[in-house]
């Protein structure tokens, strides 16, 4: 038996790490290189038993939510792992997030509790965040937090060595759960059902705000299982997590990928190409994931020193277009000659095609590969919703066991989404070729993604909207060889005021994410409009083009 053996559809994600620990107990489970820890299946299986009780022992509910805000430390793996079995919601939260967006979420999410560490740019700058949007914190016991904006908000939980007021420390929440038995944990694991949303995760979608994508037990597994498949994955494997946790790219294609395998986790606390290199090196990993951009700084270290990369095998490209040389050099130079490439979206846990270790490289590099198993994925008309034939482009379209469970409290968002026989509209452009590898030839939306991040206009143009010299603003993506696409606002002031780039890059620091910061600032007078009106965005991303000398660039990533 080279796997965990379980069955795929009546398992929880609780019940399926009580499995592997018993299937493959003495097999290394987890492993921090830099921070020297490793543990087996059984070990962390214990860790996370003990966890779960500190959970219940706070007071969490089945189905109550439980946000984590920070980067890949081991205490988010243990998170991730304990709230399932007492059927508790992990609500991710981008480590990128700032005041406006945390507040945001945690409001929209009804999050109980928030679990969080000092920073990551700077070590005091989430604990900043959160005094500012709950000024009651500080005054507050633990436990018994009341802030205005936040009425749903009880507990902070705070990863690290110094005490914050009005929050527990990880250690408090260890020492509670002593007082919860085994059989109360038991007890509540055992109420948990498959269908149950197990995860919550944010995404700026095709319109407004983020929304809290539900994902359930099935969802997560499923979806895991089918990609681990496709990287024929088992438990002599070692995977390489450099990607964060709070996207599915981390936690779902990397964590659980890992677990449903009975294969070791190796994650990064935050991506840094020397760390990356020196955890392959260190745990002899065969699994590397990576977004283009990770992957390029890694061969550039490479180029400076040695590294041995020699067992590397496989592992998962994905968030943005893989450049040709880039997949060359991955495969040659670090040595994972079946590195595949994924193409999904939160909404779908995340996975929808995938390219197969046997493809050859050119089928690699020009498509996302055809759909996972049990899974139905076909490209349609946008305007009649009927079926197109091979090689005509059109949306892509998907259904199966991996479509999500519904948008958080956004019921007709849901409906958008999902039509009514169960297919999720991806609004992503894309043509089908006889073998069923598709290629992503566009965008429906005005999505931006820059360097993987999916970034919707209307979420920054209504925060720039709060800035008092601001008469309208459009914001557009323009063309970027690093990223992909950067952002860019089309400012009107109101009469008579004045302001400049640096100015404006001011007003959104510690306020909103940094890459959804525009990176340039146009200042005009007037936008494009249709007869009706209607601002045209298209024109606006030529105008930005053209005027940034981004024009080159747009040819050479639509050629």
């Amino acid at each position: 038996m080279n796997k965990p053996q379980f069955e795929l559809e009546s398992i929880t994600l609780g019940r399926l790490f009580e499995t592997v620990a018993d299937q493959f107990g003495d097999a290394k489970a987890l492993e921090y290189h830099a921070q020297g820890i490793s543990y087996t299946y059984k070990e962390l299986n214990e860790i996370c038993n003990k966890v779960a009780k500190g959970f219940m022992a706070l007071g969490v509910k089945r189905g109550e939510h439980v946000a984590i805000w920070a980067n890949n430390v081991p205490e988010w793996v243990y998170t991730q792992f304990a709230l399932p079995k007492i059927g508790a919601v992990l609500v991710t939260v981008n480590t990128a997030y700032r005041s406006f967006e945390l507040e945001y979420l945690m409001k929209q999410s009804d999050s109980t509790t928030l679990v969080m560490i000092g920073g990551v740019r700077e070590p005091d700058e989430y604990t900043r965040i959160i005094n500012e949007i709950c000024p009651e914190l500080k005054d507050a016991e633990p436990g018994k937090l009341k802030c205005a904006k936040l009425p749903m908000l009880k507990n902070i939980i705070y990863l690290g060595d110094e005490k914050i007021p009005g929050s527990f420390s990880w250690d408090d929440i260890m020492a509670l759960g002593e007082k919860v038995s085994d059989e109360e944990l038991e007890n509540r694991s055992r109420e948990c059902v498959p269908d149950d949303v197990v995860n919550m995760q944010y995404t700026s979608g095709t319109t407004g705000f983020p929304k809290g994508v539900m994902l359930t037990h099935s969802n997560l597994i499923g979806n895991a299982y089918s990609m681990a498949e496709c990287m024929n994955l088992t438990a002599a494997d070692c995977v390489c997590i450099p990607v964060p946790f709070f996207h599915c790219f981390g936690c779902v294609i990397g964590n659980l990928c890992a677990v449903v395998s009975g294969a070791t986790m190796a994650p990064v606390v935050a991506f840094n190409a020397v760390d990356v290199l020196e955890t392959i090196q260190a745990s002899q990993c065969t699994v590397i994931h990576g977004v283009p951009t990770m992957f390029i700084a890694e061969l550039e270290e490479m180029k400076q020193k040695d590294y041995d990369t020699s067992h590397l095998r496989t592992g998962v490209m994905a968030g943005s277009p893989c450049p040709i040389e880039v997949m060359k050099q991955v495969v040659e130079v670090m040595g994972a000659r079946e590195m595949t490439i994924v193409y999904g979206q939160t909404e779908a846990s995340p996975g929808i095609t995938q390219t197969r270790v046997t493809d050859p490289l050119e089928l690699r590099v020009t498509t996302v590969g055809r759909a996972l198993p049990n899974v139905e994925v076909k490209i349609i008309d946008p305007d009649t919703g009927e079926e197109l034939p091979r090689g005509q482009q059109g949306e892509l379209v998907t259904r199966g066991y991996h479509v999500m469970k519904g948008y958080y409290k956004m019921p007709e968002a849901t409906e958008k989404a999902i039509d009514s026989d169960g297919w999720l509209h991806t609004r992503d452009l894309s043509v089908m070729d006889e073998d069923g590898n598709c290629k992503i030839t566009g965008r429906m939306g005005d999505m931006i993604i820059r360097g993987g991040e999916n970034i919707y206009p209307r979420e920054i143009e209504e925060f720039l909207y709060t800035n008092e010299k601001i008469k309208d603003v459009q914001v557009v993506g323009v063309p970027s060889l690093k990223y992909g696409e950067e952002v860019v606002a089309f400012v009107q002031l109101k009469p008579g005021e004045t302001a400049t780039e640096e100015e404006m890059k001011a007003f959104c620091k510690n306020k909103i994410a940094f890459h959804k910061t525009p990176a340039f600032f146009l200042f005009v007078d007037e936008y494009p409009t249709t007869a009706s009106g209607k601002v045209q965005k298209y024109k606006l991303r030529e105008m930005s083009a053209k005027i940034l000398g981004r024009e080159d660039v747009a040819e050479i990533e639509t050629a």
